[in-house]
């Protein structure tokens, strides 16, 4: 299959990349300047120069490949208009796409407690204030996929982890290496499920290959509290981990990363995934990920 990434210079993106690349598809990824060219090509895969900015541009590109996969960071309604415009030019091709939505669309203040709350895939929930914006994109994704015009899909992982590119870890580390402590909200039992990249890039694979149109898939394969993360990442930089107050949230982390990262609790499953496409992911232990050197470098260790 022809697979063309959208985002594939991320994080996330560039590990897809990589895994559809070695599993034998025919991948390019999107670039913006030399530098992701380089960045690309690291990944095993060819770089096509173009920005998001420049639909015309990129639905041409689009229309090369059998496949695209969205996983490009932007603000949400210009994600929205984004993802609205490559749908509408590819109408009428068969063409699968995949949309990277996130489970902070489920995320609940609860100000470091715990929610007993867990939803699947289709469970019914109440958006996020913060970023719940992003239910109308998944919403046009999945209801261009249901009309049958184009084979669309969501994909919507929880927190990201392994290889040392989990940003709540990076969070934590940071806090620890500007205050000599790593601090956690509240009681610190809040926590956002878990995936490993490795595991959730086999999860676009397996939804290229044989995923539903209009479906939605989450990709969880654990928990773990902040408390927990913060004490974990404290021993590894021999600091101690201590509760904090919002205010103090907000001085350390900003306020967006206080109400949207640590205030919040995010837990789901992933049912369909594992039942329709065989998921079986093989990475549980988000521990595993503490102690590489690019989070030890943002605390200066």
């Amino acid at each position: 299959m022809r697979i063309l990434v959208i985002g594939a210079t991320g994080y996330l993106g560039s590990h897809i990349a990589r895994h559809l690349a070695a599993s034998g598809h025919q991948v390019s990824g999107l670039s913006r300047s030399g530098d992701c060219d380089a960045a690309v090509a690291a990944s095993g895969v060819t770089a096509l120069r173009g920005d998001l900015t420049e639909v015309d541009a990129v639905l041409d590109m689009m229309r090369e490949h059998d496949a695209t996969i969205y996983a490009a960071q932007l603000m949400l309604h210009d994600e929205g208009d984004a993802v609205a415009a490559l749908l509408k030019g590819v109408d009428g091709r068969d063409h699968r796409f995949l949309f990277t939505s996130g489970t902070g669309l489920l995320s609940q203040r609860t100000d470091g407690a715990w929610s007993e709350d867990s939803f699947a895939e289709d469970d019914p929930f109440t958006p996020s204030r913060y970023i719940g914006y992003r239910l109308v994109t998944e919403t046009l994704v999945r209801q261009t996929g249901s009309s049958g015009s184009v084979h669309a899909m969501v994909v919507r992982p929880p927190m990201i982890w392994g290889h040392g590119g989990c940003g709540h870890l990076r969070l934590f580390y940071a806090d620890g290496g500007r205050n000599g402590d790593v601090g956690y909200l509240g009681a610190g039992l809040n926590l956002y499920s878990n995936v490993h990249v490795d595991d959730l890039a086999e999860v676009y694979r397996l939804a290229l290959e044989k995923g539903a149109a209009g479906a939605l898939y989450h990709a969880v394969a654990g928990e773990l509290n902040n408390r927990t993360l913060a004490e974990a990442v404290a021993r590894d930089l021999g600091l101690s981990a201590r509760s904090v107050d919002f205010a103090e949230g907000v001085r350390r982390w900003g306020k967006f990363e206080t109400l949207v990262g640590m205030a919040t609790c995010s837990r789901s499953r992933s049912p369909r995934t594992r039942r329709d496409l065989g998921w079986m992911p093989r990475h549980s232990d988000i521990l595993a990920d503490i102690g590489h050197p690019a989070y030890r470098a943002l605390a200066g260790r």
